[in-house]
């Protein structure tokens, strides 16, 4: 009897041993596979595209519509968009890496290109701003602004103020010495033009648009009608979502997905007044009257694809804005279409 209880322990070791190393088995190989299908439902997922805009900018609208509509998802990718109070933080954003792209303006590409950090710059807004004066004022051309008070949104470098001071000068009229120029914020200026503390007004597109749906500003000039005056287009863009030139260039396929719903985003919103209706909370605006001076100004803003001749008047408007005609913003930086602009 002793002799075969000895003789049996190492044949139930081993059974132990083998039941212990089948369960070994089920459980890595459970995990092996979990670890395989894991990365492959992650896989599936569309990759993600952070951006940072104004919470009260323009752009905010049609990012909405584009997520609302999911035309991120139908192009390829994942919109997530970092509302930010003010410029600056959207500034930080994007040189901290914490998203990948912003809206910036043109000058503001330039200025960085000039420092050594090259973006590049994909046309959002043609809308620069609007010269506007009060409805009862004796202004009717640019000749009339001799002698009056001018407000400048923006500062002495507003790219309206640069434009309006080089058209005005080819006419023998120079504005900084003979006109009384006030720089302030945007809308301390509106609210000087209302109440008569100045004669005419150098600002934004949006607060023109307010000021004349209220019937308490009307426009003299249109920022398209100086370029005209400088022999260079029209509806040159601006404003633009800018991404570094290295993070681009190795996500040129997102950014060309990216690009195809923003014009599937902006044809959606000339089509249907519906769509407006749904971003009109975004909007903020006072009246009827402003929410159509809104959606008008926005679609009449929406820019033409780049080519050669249009990059060059970009660049050409850099040069009148003062910028170093040895470093202009090399055509590279500047975005231009794919060959297939529908998203997929």
């Amino acid at each position: 009897m002793t002799i075969r209880t000895h003789a049996s322990w190492p044949l139930a070791l081993c059974h132990a041993l083998s039941r212990i190393l089948l369960v070994f088995v089920f459980v890595f190989g459970l995990g092996l596979g979990l670890g395989l299908c894991l990365p492959l439902a992650h896989a599936g997922e569309p990759p993600p595209l952070r951006l940072s805009v104004l919470q009260s900018g323009t752009a905010h609208w049609e990012l909405e519509h584009m997520r609302r509509l999911g035309l991120d998802r139908q192009a390829g990718f994942a919109l997530e968009v970092r509302l930010v109070p003010h410029l600056p933080a959207s500034r930080i954003a994007l040189a901290s890496g914490e998203v990948a792209g912003a809206v910036a303006d043109l000058l503001w590409v330039q200025a960085r290109f000039e420092q050594g950090e090259p973006y590049l710059f994909l046309p959002f807004s043609a809308q620069i701003g609007d010269i506007m004066v009060a409805p009862d004022a004796d202004i009717a051309s640019l000749d009339d602004l001799r002698g009056k008070r001018i407000g400048v949104a923006g500062g002495p470098d507003s790219k309206g103020w640069i434009l309006l001071r080089r058209v005005a000068a080819e006419r023998g009229l120079d504005l900084e010495r003979e006109a009384e120029v006030q720089y302030a914020a945007p809308p301390l200026l509106s609210e000087a033009l209302r109440r008569g503390r100045i004669d005419a007004l150098v600002t934004y597109w949006h607060f023109a648009a307010r000021l004349e749906a209220a019937g308490e500003g009307r426009r003299l000039l249109q920022m398209a009608d100086l370029l005209d005056a400088l022999a260079l287009e029209r509806d040159l863009p601006v404003l633009g979502y800018v991404f570094h030139e290295g993070w681009a260039r190795e996500n040129r396929a997102l950014l060309d997905r990216f690009a195809a719903a923003l014009d599937a985003t902006k044809r959606s919103l000339a089509g249907s007044q519906s769509h407006w209706d749904a971003l009109r909370p975004l909007m903020r605006v006072a009246s009827d009257a402003e929410f159509e001076a809104f959606r008008q100004g926005f679609l009449g803003g929406v820019p033409a694809p780049l080519d050669e001749r249009r990059i060059a008047d970009l660049q050409a408007l850099l040069r009148l804005a003062g910028a170093d005609a040895e470093r202009l913003l090399p055509p590279r930086l500047f975005y231009r279409h794919a060959a297939r602009t529908e998203p997929p």
